[in-house]
């Protein structure tokens, strides 16, 4: 059962972290290349879409580490487990802090009511994004080390 969880939880993650860098690193190259407004619709239906599950899947992926945290407390690999959910509770933090707020304001933009200084707000959102990308990244690499 124990494998199980470890198996489980490690997919669980490396799949979130797979969506965020492809979000970072993909999708917002493509939707920065489209023509006129399409790019800021894009962005916005990517908020709506991603906002309403990614949360699901950050609590989610922390519910599970700290399962196997707490099964596996006195296995080799306990403290990376730890550390993993101490970074996993860092990204949430900071998705509720710096990410959201932006979210939540360009899921509701248009091109007829969205403010004046929408690339600036979108363009600081990719910045905590790709901060928010490298911890996730660091919290998968300490759980694939744990499993060793």
């Amino acid at each position: 059962m124990f494998d199980t969880l470890q198996v489980v939880t490690t997919v669980v993650v490396g799949l979130m972290v797979g969506v965020e860098f492809s979000v970072a690193f993909i999708m917002n190259r493509i939707l920065d290349a489209l023509p006129e407004d399409s790019g800021q619709l894009g962005h916005a239906h990517g908020g709506r879409m991603l906002g309403a599950l990614m949360p699901f899947w950050y609590i989610g992926s922390l519910v599970l580490v700290a399962a196997w945290a707490t099964a596996g407390w006195r296995h080799p690999g306990a403290g990376l487990v730890v550390t993993a959910a101490g970074l996993l509770i860092l990204s949430v933090v900071m998705s509720i802090l710096l990410l959201v707020p932006i979210n939540n304001r360009n899921k509701t933009w248009t091109p007829e009511n969205r403010p004046a200084d929408w690339k600036d707000q979108l363009h600081r959102w990719e910045r905590y994004h790709y901060v928010r990308v490298a911890v996730i990244v660091a919290a998968f690499t300490l759980l694939v080390a744990a499993l060793a």
